[in-house]
């Protein structure tokens, strides 16, 4: 009975305080701004392969989704994290740990996921395995906090990131291995002997040497059996960046505003890094924030970065304002996504979406359609996005310019939802245009190009204005 009402309690709370969480968590992770470039050919090529594809989905799913609350954040004791006060923090960490019991997604259906995936016109996949509160969505053999140890256990597709993995490699995705490298369930990490006073792991590490190599193991077998057992990987994107050589902090970190422990949280990266990359050649490692040779492309996160970058990275953000499955979901809409594609790949990034599957397994209608609207879009107009590099002047107002690997330039032109297409469209000659004409992509129109001093002038035809379906952006193709 104790379990069942705090579970209402604590269900009640998040609802209540989720908001306020997600927010706050925005601002958690960071860039960092060094950059180190790959030196083995294979990760080189394999990256710029990544860079090609521009769009991806993030997939964030576990015990989390049965209350439908904030992912893991809400077992961390920083000032920030809203929880009801009248109940124990003890309390409060045995009932969501006690949500394995409950999470039985009998509806799992990875295809439809990569049906909604491959409908949006996305490339890649990252799978959340294991968030920061140590609940795996693998079948490890390093605990028994996991989806194949609980209500599902009997299901044939128990093993969810097998499945989910195989289902985006059939529709020919890049598939990535999301890992968080804390783990709050881990009695290595946050030892019960000691509160847990924040993110950090909870016992003086110079102290402990034993525990904390027990971690390092426990991590590094972990990791091993993602990239052995589970076919190929193209991505391992490795999450909480706290845990990091103290060496790598520097004043930027600092700033971040998180407690920075005395001691170093260093799991051996390197070591990692030569069993991963002997088992999946070529592997991008994706070392959030922590610079050096393993974060082989950025991710800044909820945000985009004010000017162009000339490094790789990716903008990871939410479809509705929370990464996991929310009753409630502030959406986004298929005319703000699109836009902020449109930016990202003009400032040389990729965007990754984020998505939550229901408690059940689904993703839900509203998911799906506007995902599907995305999709729209890019098969009329994904020429100007996937394969496209930056050019130096890649925007003017609501104009933003890429250009392929075959020396064609784009003029992706942003349309704010309710607003009509213009019969004229112009730029400065900062971005030339050469002869006469531009080709509409949709409908493959070619359209009559005026020029006057410093200016590129662009008219569109009633007739055809009156024909395009794409609303939310239109592109122009030209040399």
């Amino acid at each position: 009975m104790k379990r069942k009402i705090l579970g209402i309690v604590g269900v009640l709370v998040m609802v209540m305080g989720t908001q306020r969480l997600f927010a706050q968590h925005d601002n958690l992770h960071r860039q960092s701004s060094v950059y180190e470039a790959p030196t083995d050919p294979a990760v080189i090529a394999k990256l710029d392969n990544w860079q090609d594809l521009k769009f991806g989905m993030i997939i964030h799913w576990g015990v989390y989704a049965v209350p439908g609350m904030i992912e893991s954040w809400a077992l961390c004791s920083e000032d920030w994290i809203n929880r009801d006060s009248t109940v124990a923090y003890h309390d409060f960490k045995e009932w969501y740990w006690g949500l394995k019991d409950e999470f039985n997604p009998v509806d799992f259906d990875p295809g439809q996921w990569a049906d909604a995936a491959d409908a949006a016109g996305m490339k890649y996949v990252v799978f959340t395995t294991k968030h920061h509160d140590g609940f795996n969505m693998f079948d490890t053999q390093q605990t028994d906090y996991k989806i194949t140890d609980g209500p599902f256990s009997d299901q044939p597709k128990a093993n969810v990131a097998k499945y989910v993995f195989d289902a985006f490699r059939e529709r020919d995705f890049m598939i990535g291995a999301y890992f968080s490298k804390p783990d709050w369930h881990s009695q290595y990490y946050w030892w019960d002997k000691y509160a847990t006073a924040d993110r950090n792991n909870n016992y003086d590490i110079r102290k402990n040497e034993w525990r904390w190599n027990k971690f390092k193991e426990f991590t590094f077998d972990q990791i091993s059996e993602l990239m052995h057992d589970y076919g190929s990987i193209d991505i391992l994107w490795l999450d909480g960046g706290w845990v990091r050589p103290l060496e790598t902090v520097n004043e930027e970190v600092r700033s971040w505003g998180a407690r920075i422990p005395e001691w170093s949280q260093d799991i051996d990266m390197p070591k990692i890094a030569r069993m991963a990359r002997k088992a999946q050649p070529g592997l991008l490692m994706v070392d959030r924030t922590v610079h050096g040779p393993y974060e082989n492309y950025q991710t800044p996160e909820q945000s985009i970065p004010e000017e162009q970058m000339d490094v790789p990275w990716e903008a990871c953000m939410t479809l509705g304002h929370a990464w996991g499955y929310h009753e409630h979901q502030n959406y986004k809409s298929v005319n703000k996504v699109i836009h902020t594609l449109t930016e990202v790949v003009a400032k040389g990034g990729s965007l990754l979406l984020g998505v939550g599957p229901t408690p059940k397994g689904l993703l839900t209608d509203e998911d799906v359609n506007r995902l599907k609207g995305i999709g729209d879009w890019l098969d009329v107009n994904g020429a100007a996005i996937y394969g496209t590099r930056t050019v130096d002047y890649y925007q003017e107002d609501n104009v933003y310019f890429t250009k392929d690997k075959q020396g064609n330039k784009y003029a992706i032109v942003l349309i704010e939802e309710g607003m009509e297409i213009p019969n004229t469209v112009s730029w400065s000659t900062d971005q030339a245009v050469d002869g006469n004409k531009v080709t509409l992509l949709e409908g493959n129109k070619a359209l009559r190009v005026s020029k006057t001093v410093g200016q590129v002038i662009v008219t569109i035809p009633e007739k055809v204005r009156a024909n395009i379906q794409q609303k939310d952006a239109i592109v122009f193709a030209f040399k």
